[in-house]
């Protein structure tokens, strides 16, 4: 390789890179907008709150809580960051807006999950014949005193639920008690891994679009710059 031909591959890749971050970051930046402009006086949008059990056309899940639809599933609100569900801000206090299922199902609640649930759909009403996995987090105070109902103690395992069957409520654990998150319900539709259990809901690539499970516009590839509300 000649030396002249090292740097120009440098900046290619530096402008590659560049150029990925910027497409990424402007990536639902409208809507992001929106929803800062939401963030500092809640009750200024009541016509974008959706409401708990609504069920959105022929769509099989019904929405789990009370709230306004903030980021949405490959959202991009910091550079190189792809969310991998949709979350749904009340505008409360922490503990304040329940939860409930959004589909029927088996519920696990590891030992060790302070904040999180997780519920097993034997058969994926959208793709038959598949299991997929309803993951609902952030149900903890910020030094994860849970807000997981009584129900759901520690180590449950494959506790069948029907859809709207309470949870706990909406709360802004993020691990970090300095550094909490906005009061919320983060939820996602995570792939199973083809053994019977469920894969790493980090990773964008082991969930699915939430758009059809819920009948509204949840992708940002596909919708950038409005806020999801079903009439």
């Amino acid at each position: 390789m000649s030396k002249r031909f090292i740097p120009l591959l440098f900046i290619v890749i530096l402008l590659t890179a560049g150029l990925y971050y910027y497409f990424s970051s402007r990536r639902g930046s409208a809507r992001t907008e929106q929803v800062f402009d939401w963030f500092r006086d809640t009750s200024s949008r009541p016509e974008l709150m959706m409401t708990t059990g609504t069920k959105c056309g022929d769509a099989p899940f019904i929405f789990p809580t009370d709230g306004l639809i903030g980021f949405i599933w490959d959202d991009s609100f910091r550079p190189g960051h792809r969310h991998s569900g949709l979350d749904i801000f009340s505008g409360t206090e922490v503990g304040v807006m329940p939860i409930v299922a959004a589909y029927p199902g088996y519920l696990t609640r590891q030992s060790d999950w302070k904040s999180t649930v997780i519920i097993r759909v034997p058969d994926d009403p959208i793709q038959p014949g598949q299991q997929i996995w309803v993951y609902y987090t952030h149900m903890a105070d910020p030094a994860g005193n849970s807000f997981i109902s009584s129900d759901f103690p520690p180590g449950t395992t494959e506790q069948y639920v029907e859809a709207g069957t309470f949870l706990g409520y909406q709360g802004n654990y993020s691990g970090d008690p300095s550094n909490p998150v906005g009061v919320h319900l983060h939820i996602s539709v995570v792939k199973d891994d083809g053994f019977g259990k469920f894969t790493n809901e980090l990773d964008i690539e082991n969930t699915y679009d939430p758009t059809p499970y819920f009948g509204l516009p949840l992708n940002a590839n596909e919708n950038s710059d409005t806020i999801p509300v079903c009439n």
